[in-house]
């Protein structure tokens, strides 16, 4: 049971009822992490505009598997489930895919350096080494995607912790 409040949509507050209407005509229904985080339009409105601005921000398949290995670093049951769900429905990637992004890694070496760097970014809490990087950009990452990477860990942190706190209950199916 969750911690904190789980809105109905039509009770949550003013300030974050376009927010909320918004995610229903994206994926047709709310779920429970953006009607806990109506809680706080302040909330939902920021994370609203960081979504949106980072959903410009790599590709889908690696944003998917950056959410995947930076909840099994935080522990977050209902962001796995969720970032299972949308990896393998939205991003097209197996669940073998899923399972090694989990671990930090991927079968394709190109995503394997971003979703590898992506999961020490979360572990040391940013404090990473020269070496780390020069491996990301030996990949062929720039500075620009470097830091984009660190915004998905920071965006999927963010989710995390309200995830954590909340214990939001989980509202996705099992893959």
């Amino acid at each position: 049971m969750s911690r904190i409040t789980i809105p109905e949509i039509a009770a949550a507050p003013e300030g974050s009822q376009a927010a909320l209407g918004a995610i229903n005509a994206k994926l047709g229904r709310v779920p429970n992490f953006f009607r806990v985080l109506s809680n706080s339009p302040a909330a939902i409105t920021a994370h609203a505009a960081l979504n949106q601005g980072l959903g410009k921000a790599l590709d889908l398949k690696t944003r998917e598997r950056i959410a995947l290995a930076v909840a099994a670093v935080n522990g977050c049951e209902y962001c796995d489930a969720a970032h299972t769900f949308t990896g393998h429905n939205f991003a097209k990637l197996s669940r073998d895919e899923i399972d090694l992004a989990r671990q930090g890694t991927s079968a394709d070496p190109h995503a394997a350096a971003a979703v590898h760097f992506a999961r020490k970014v979360a572990e040391a809490r940013g404090k990473v080494s020269a070496e780390d990087i020069a491996a990301l950009r030996s990949a062929g990452f720039g500075d620009g995607q470097i830091v984009e990477i660190v915004a998905v860990v920071a965006e999927n942190f963010f989710t995390n912790l309200i995830n954590n706190v909340a214990a939001t209950t989980v509202d996705f199916p099992a893959i």
